[in-house]
């Protein structure tokens, strides 16, 4: 855990809920997107507030995810989800996340996301703001 918390100092700590097993007693895979957007916004908050895009009209939407599910969770349990940034363009980038189960000390799940600028009033693709392209480019791994 502790190489882990190196890597991602501000991982997001999430508790497993017992509503979130299905019926093969495991947490269900599509639980496991939200905890990537639990992560997300957690990283965004620290970084470049969602709300500060959002109110000038424009923000990052997800055109693509992909999981794998390397260990089965189960409750109880605590996941710690750390997320890295990389190939950040004009107007889109790609957000990695790892999810390390405390109960079972070990890796559980990674995956990724594409996020492409939008701007809500047009309703087509927008640039990356310049702020926020020079925070991303900060934290690329």
């Amino acid at each position: 855990m502790e190489k882990f918390l190196e890597k991602y100092p501000h991982a997001s700590r999430i508790n497993v809920a017992w509503g979130e097993m299905d019926a093969l007693q495991h947490v269900n895979n599509v639980v496991y997107f939200r905890y990537f957007e639990t992560a997300r916004i957690d990283y965004f908050d620290r970084i470049y507030p969602l709300g500060a895009m959002y109110a000038k009209g424009v923000g990052p939407v997800i055109s693509e995810n992909q999981a794998r599910y390397k260990r089965p969770v189960t409750f109880p349990d605590t996941l710690l989800v750390g997320v890295s940034i990389s190939d950040v363009r004009d107007d889109r980038f790609t957000l990695h996340y790892e999810v390390f189960s405390e109960r079972q000390q070990a890796l559980t799940t990674t995956g990724s996301s594409v996020a492409v600028m939008f701007d809500f009033s047009s309703g087509a693709k927008a640039q990356l703001p310049a702020e926020l392209r020079q925070l991303l480019e900060q934290d690329l791994r």
